[in-house]
């Protein structure tokens, strides 16, 4: 179904989301509340997103025509993901059409060697780094900061792990695994970290901010599998610190809607960056029971340039479990003991079918003491995946 702008009330901004994904979801929740009509340019008629948004055109979002005519019809485009091509949204641009966030910001979650040479002129923290080309320049580069290991990563496309190797040297295999990516490739060094933290902020247009408590995530695989807000026992002046890096990224790259800043707390007490994105993030789904304001709200209010929303946390600690797809196919069968069992947990599925390590929900579980907290977040998820039978 299309929605005409005849036939909806006076003044309801239209918002287009590229991409059909569980951002988009997520995002159509917070959508429906503000009054706001949100049109989603999906990748099939049946990805997640879809499901829920009314005005879901399938097109391909790396086609310029295709971007184009669902632009028109909205006041102000964003993304559920980082892939629409660059020029494409620079040429929009020109064309009138308000990207937010813009390329100019865009094009640093999307390539990680601009990210990098940009975050460099700016100060921010971060591992040592070098694009690197041949064999010759990454064993240069090894031998510049101390030895193998190191990290390789593609400078485009990589996600929950994929598009990045760690590298025992020039023999290893997986450097010929790297150079067939046919994108450039980025040497960095391997952080001997604690564990990684994730900054999120909200900026609007004429430069409003708001930065969440600072999260712990826990990673498996490359993929994001728990979440604690704020990260237990980080010092209020780190948290300071790690919220500032965010906002001031923000700030010099120009962002507009929800930035999450993924870092490593190093083992000599260094925060690094590590990864940038520019949309709603995994590492903030808690926040939409465990914050006063959820991460797609200000999303959608920065975008619009409304006022941002309290970012503070409603409860002393909130914890967030992925869901991941394993044996058991029919998830919703175990709800009713998961609901039972504790009123309190909140339950996201994301209208996926089952794949072995997929996304296809999350658990929230929020209260007073962390052990508890992280018990029952951990114990409905491990219940609806068939991890667990009790």
């Amino acid at each position: 179904m299309k929605f005409e702008r005849k036939d909806l009330p006076v003044g309801t901004p239209v918002v287009g989301m590229v991409g059909g994904g569980q951002l988009a979801r997520m995002t159509q929740e917070v959508a429906v509340a503000l009054g706001v009509q949100l049109r989603v340019l999906a990748e099939g008629p049946a990805v997640s997103a879809a499901q829920a948004v009314a005005d879901a055109p399938v097109g391909d979002y790396r086609d310029p025509e295709t971007v184009r005519r669902f632009a028109a019809d909205a006041d102000v485009v964003t993304f559920d993901h980082e892939h629409v091509p660059t020029e494409l949204l620079r040429a929009l641009e020109a064309e009138g059409v308000k990207v937010r966030p813009g390329p100019d910001a865009l094009v640093h979650a999307q390539d990680k060697a601009v990210m990098r040479q940009r975050l460099d002129t700016i100060g921010a923290p971060a591992p040592a780094h070098q694009v690197v080309a041949s064999k010759a320049d990454i064993d240069d580069f090894a031998k510049r900061i101390g030895g193998f290991p190191i990290i390789l990563k593609t400078t485009r496309g990589g996600y929950d792990g994929k598009g990045v190797w760690v590298c025992s040297g020039t023999d290893d295999p997986v450097v010929d695994e790297a150079f067939a990516a046919s994108v450039p490739i980025l040497a960095e060094e391997k952080v001997d970290f604690v564990r990684e933290l994730s900054a999120i902020v909200a900026r609007s247009p004429h430069g409003q901010a708001v930065a969440y408590p600072i999260v712990e995530s826990v990673q498996r695989d490359g993929i994001c599998v728990e979440v604690t807000a704020p990260a237990p026992d980080l010092s209020p002046d780190k948290a300071a610190q790690a919220q500032q890096t965010a906002l001031t990224i923000a700030g010099e790259l120009g962002v507009v809607g929800i930035l999450a800043v993924e870092m490593f707390e190093a083992r000599d007490g260094r925060l690094l960056v590590n990864e940038l994105a520019m949309r709603p993030h995994n590492t903030g789904h808690w926040s939409i029971e465990g914050a006063v304001t959820s991460q797609f709200e200000n999303h959608l209010r920065a975008v619009l340039d409304l006022p941002l929303g309290s970012p503070a946390a409603r409860a002393p600690y909130t914890v967030m479990v992925n869901v991941l797809g394993g044996d058991v196919e029919d998830m919703h069968l175990g709800l009713l003991h998961c609901m039972a069992r504790d009123p309190g947990l909140k339950v996201h599925f994301y209208g996926k079918s089952v794949k072995p390590g997929r996304k296809v929900g999350h658990v929230t579980a929020y209260g007073d003491d962390l052990a508890e907290v992280r018990e029952r977040a951990r114990h409905a998820a491990a219940y609806l995946t068939g991890t667990i039978d009790e």
